[in-house]
């Protein structure tokens, strides 16, 4: 199928490389797609996990038996099931098996606190979940505060190669309570065990528009919803990067670090590396030394990562001395990543024989994640790239539907295949998300501020309700942040505004140091001298505090909320 957008007027749709401003998508499911692949490849390695390779034909044997499993526990078409798991082999059982039925994963992060895992199981309403053993204990807590129909316990020991798995039972999984088996928490030995016993039908042909998986994210408003997505979504998303890529994708390696739960690492370093026949080498806990090892144990050809990733690679010495020529692609989302950060990591790639650079991309969990991308043969300077293809970009008046000039910022607006459903139960965001306008498309305003040039090149400023807005004047902390961070005693930054009886808010800096950089009142004047040649007056941070770090979320952004 192909979608029809020639009523939207882009004239350099076309201008960028071999990347064709419209593809083909098929009408299957993601179980389907990815089930069609396994058909094809079979030996080759669908999933690499602590080194143990999985083919293509395992793979689908774990999801079948998966689909089979979850249908004779009782779960039907249509019903959401809680999928909280780090990046481990259940996880994409979990999440192509349910589909597979006509189910729906929904996807949260096993960090979560109790109160959190409560919120979300209502707000999907779902009565079946699946963890990990060394989060039951978190799960008992959870069910003081909300009923689970059913537990399913997994245990990473089943999925590791010997002699690790003898390893991690006996040193760490001997440690979490044991089971209790009182008929709603069950093993995930025996629900495979209740699947191999059903003899019934299970398989549902579902409709690839309708609801596949759920995520969650704060929104245009930072209240936390459950985002409906679709196949076609994910489908669609894996289509477009892989053409947005300029490489053969087919037999790649992909270092799938971010979380499954995450649109960034379930969209891209799964799906779509599955979806085109690769190989997602899971990391299901990072730190930078482990994931240094990966790298050049492994030779992966693509990586992708949340600036903090970046950051954190460049700073230390576990990649000293390191071949990178394996790298096909590096690409950065999630969050903004500064001028200076990509200088820094597009010398750290050349100065490793990396013949690529940083490819900075934009996306919001609405769309699952990225729909913007730098090309592969041109950058501007603070640019998130162009549109993918049969993705729409139009800047707008903020609250409104009114398209504003080239040039001039405004709200990001998109349209394309792979635009959320919606929000579950939040009718009035979903109005306010979702628009249809005068050229009979739904657009998704996504509430973060931008501008697009005459080639059709996007600039992300910020999220509109970041904004400080300061004796009337706005300021966007993100280009200070680019300011403060160009110099050269700055590792990272953070701006926010803060509360101001007679401005209203005022502007408060954060900064982290780099390594064995001294914090003294010289350094500081020097900082804020620099800022003065960069930054408007009215726009001048009143103080600059030093932190030894930021705090982030779950997922490696700067949780800028928590500072004050």
């Amino acid at each position: 199928m192909r979608f029809d957008y020639s009523n939207i007027a882009m004239p350099w749709r076309d201008s960028y490389g071999e990347v064709p401003a419209s593809l083909e998508y098929g009408e299957n499911t993601m179980s389907e797609a990815v089930l069609a692949m396994a058909e094809q490849e079979k030996d080759y390695p669908a999933l690499s996990f602590m080194g143990r390779k999985i083919s293509y034909a395992k793979m689908a044997e774990a999801i079948d038996l998966t689909a089979r499993s979850f249908y004779a526990l009782g779960v039907r078409p249509g019903q959401r099931v809680l999928v909280c798991l780090p990046n481990v082999p259940q996880a994409i059982y979990c999440l192509y098996g349910l589909n597979r039925i006509g189910a729906v994963a929904s996807m949260v992060h096993p960090l979560s606190a109790v109160g959190e895992i409560a919120f979300y199981l209502d707000e999907a309403q779902c009565d079946v979940a699946v963890t990990l053993d060394q989060f039951y204990a978190k799960f008992l807590d959870v069910r003081k505060q909300r009923p689970i129909g059913k537990l399913i316990i997994a245990r990473v020991s089943e999925e590791l190669p010997f002699p690790l798995n003898i390893g991690q039972k006996l040193l760490t999984e001997r440690k979490f309570p044991k089971l209790v088996k009182d008929g709603s928490t069950i093993s995930w030995k025996d629900l495979l065990e209740l699947g191999r016993k059903y003899t019934g039908e299970y398989v549902f042909k579902k409709n690839f528009k309708e609801e596949a998986v759920v995520l969650f994210s704060g929104g245009t408003t930072g209240v936390t919803k459950g985002i409906m997505l679709s196949d076609l979504n994910f489908n669609a998303l894996a289509i477009q990067t892989a053409a947005m890529s300029n490489k053969d994708v087919h037999h790649c390696r992909m270092l799938a670090a971010m979380p499954v739960f995450h649109g960034f690492g379930l969209g891209v370093c799964i799906h779509t590396v599955l979806h085109c026949g690769g190989t997602s080498i899971l990391v299901p806990r990072f730190n930078v030394k482990s994931y240094a090892e990966l790298i050049k144990k492994t030779r992966p050809n693509f990586i992708a990562g949340v600036p903090t990733l970046f950051e954190a690679i460049t700073r230390n010495e576990y990649l000293d001395g390191a071949d990178l020529s394996c790298l096909m692609g590096v690409f950065s989302g999630g969050d903004s990543l500064t001028i200076e950060l990509k200088k820094k990591f597009d010398k750290f790639l050349a100065d490793h024989n990396a013949s690529i650079r940083v490819r900075e991309g934009y996306g919001t969990t609405e769309c699952v994640t990225a729909c913007c991308l730098t090309p592969y043969n041109k950058e501007k300077e603070g640019s998130i790239g162009i549109p993918f293809p049969d993705t729409f970009f139009k800047i707008c008046k903020p609250g409104t539907c009114e398209e504003v000039p080239y040039g001039e910022e405004g709200e990001i607006c998109l349209t394309g295949p792979s635009m959320m459903l919606g929000y579950i139960n939040h009718e009035e965001e979903n109005r306010d998300t979702l628009r249809k306008h005068d050229d009979g498309h739904v657009w998704l305003h996504t509430g973060d501020l931008g501008m697009m040039d005459e080639e059709g090149f996007i600039y992300f400023r910020q999220r509109i309700k970041r904004m400080i807005v300061t004796s009337g004047y706005n300021v966007y902390p993100s280009q200070i942040e680019n300011i403060l961070e160009g110099h050269p005693a700055v590792q990272r930054s953070c701006v926010i505004g803060v509360p101001d009886p007679y401005k209203m808010q005022k502007v408060k800096a954060f900064v982290v140091l780099k390594k064995d950089v001294e914090n003294t009142p010289e350094l500081l004047e020097d900082i804020m001298e620099h800022c003065r040649k960069h930054v408007a007056k009215y726009a001048l941070p009143y103080v600059i505090e030093v932190r030894d770090s930021l705090p982030t979320t779950l997922v490696g952004k700067v949780a800028y909320t928590q500072l004050s």
